[in-house]
């Protein structure tokens, strides 16, 4: 099995995290202020020198106001969730 740092999977679930991240209008400074880490840790691991585990997983995105268990499962079924009209016509 290849270490999952360097997996193709692993680079989707990362580019994932990053566009969450973007699409909320988040600098990676502002995220790492409010994750209680130096902005290096956002840089790592979107950079894929970091791996991050599944607390961490979950503490990224509550701090984007997002839903891990719907990221998540977006990531598992390799499909984007269905956006509600009125939530794709508030964004």
């Amino acid at each position: 099995m290849q270490k999952s740092l360097k997996s193709s999977e692993y680079e989707r679930l990362v580019k994932i995290l990053a566009a969450v991240r973007k699409k909320a209008k988040v600098r990676q400074q502002a995220l790492a202020k409010k994750l209680g880490k130096p902005q290096s840790f956002v840089a790592k691991y979107e950079g894929g020198e970091r791996r991050i585990d599944l607390i961490e997983f979950i503490a990224i995105v509550r701090a984007l106001d997002g839903d891990p268990v719907g990221l998540f499962r977006e990531f598992v079924t390799g499909e984007p969730k269905a956006r509600s009209a009125r939530k794709s016509a508030t964004k």
